[in-house]
């Protein structure tokens, strides 16, 4: 691995929880990673660590071979060989572009600045925009001189902390593809920090889920959306919610009955209770009779589609992403159906006393 993060823990003085516990991921060279989770995670905290600003309480972090924190004396950041990118861009106002960009290179010979300058402006699509100042450019314009800035000096890995969080949703999805286009362009390695799923699922080749200090899962964006490996991590990604059933098995058949019928069941899930991951794309609207009937609590228009909140009568909640010409007024009663390809089971949660 070219980032290789193992066992990490980090404790702040006078708190009685960990930052981060036990958290591990990996990265091949040219890989693009992502840390995502709610706000407090630790995702943050586990990105500086990797840079060299946290210290660790246990656990490793080597990079390109050498260990780099856990180990003896921590390598010091500035000898770490790596670029960071920050959510205010950090740009100087009264500096050019192309001064802003060579501000990491003032070691260089003039000519070799140039030239590196020139070649990561145009590695950004900013070539022409050299001698703006920061004020004159677009806020993606700017997140962009930002990331050029930090791969001037050829860093041998690219950090990035929330780097699209002050730009409009549209602009932030658009941008988070360049981005990835321009690391990959540059055989970068790179470990994001952000909260918006869309964001990572855009930008990663492996995304790490994170909550209360914890690594829950670290995989690529199919496997932690198909195969999520804790409930956390199932209840956190995409919109569903989770639908109590019982794993009965007859007859060599196996499967799982639910309030919305029978659904095909693991091949290795014991019978009993257990809770059934339902997201929004695996409900359906169903004309058929005797289908079982959802009341509509509230709806969400998003263009091509809508996110329906439904209530079944027995109370139970259901979420469905429904095409949205079919216009289905809140309070009217559906026919509903559930077709989840691999359904996702768990545990059923013992119930509050």
């Amino acid at each position: 691995m070219f980032l290789d993060v193992l066992d990490l823990e980090i404790r702040y003085p006078g708190r009685e929880h960990l930052a981060v516990d036990r958290a591990s991921l990996g990265l091949k060279a040219g890989e693009i990673g992502v840390l995502l989770g709610p706000s407090g995670c630790g995702k943050t905290t586990l990105l500086r660590a990797v840079a060299g600003l946290e210290p660790v309480s246990a656990g490793t972090i080597q990079l390109a071979g050498e260990c780099v924190s856990g180990q003896g004396s921590p390598v010091p950041p500035e000898r770490r060989r790596i670029g960071m990118v920050f959510q205010d861009y950090a740009l100087f106002p009264h500096l050019s572009v192309a001064d802003n960009v060579r501000f990491g290179l003032h070691r260089q010979p003039r000519a070799q600045q140039a030239r590196r300058v020139d070649e990561v402006l145009a590695l950004v699509g900013l070539r022409s925009s050299a001698q703006r100042l920061p004020h004159e450019l677009s806020g993606g314009q700017q997140q962009r001189v930002a990331l050029a800035r930090a791969l001037a000096p050829k860093p041998q890995l690219m950090l990035l902390d929330e780097p699209f969080s002050n730009l409009d949703v549209e602009l932030r999805e658009r941008l988070a593809q360049e981005v990835r286009s321009i690391l990959k362009e540059a055989q970068t390695t790179a470990l994001f920090v952000t909260h918006d799923q869309m964001e990572a699922f855009a930008l990663g080749d492996l995304i790490g889920v994170m909550s209360q200090g914890r690594m829950h899962q670290w995989a690529d964006a199919g496997t932690v959306y198909r195969e999520p490996a804790t409930r956390f991590v199932a209840d956190f990604i995409g919109h569903g919610v989770f639908a109590p059933g019982l794993v009965q098995h007859q007859a060599g058949q196996r499967w799982i009955d639910t309030a919305l019928g029978p659904l095909p069941a693991p091949a290795q899930r014991p019978e009993g209770p257990c809770d059934v991951l339902l997201r929004a794309s695996d409900v359906a609207s169903d004309m058929a009779p005797g289908a079982p009937q959802a009341q509509i609590v509230r709806k969400l228009f998003r263009g091509a589609d809508s996110l329906y909140e439904l209530r079944l009568s027995d109370g139970q909640r259901l979420l469905a992403q429904l095409p949205s010409h079919l216009e289905h007024p809140v309070g009217s009663w559906i026919g509903v159906r559930a077709r989840p390809e691999h359904p996702v089971v768990f545990d059923r949660l013992p119930t509050a006393a």
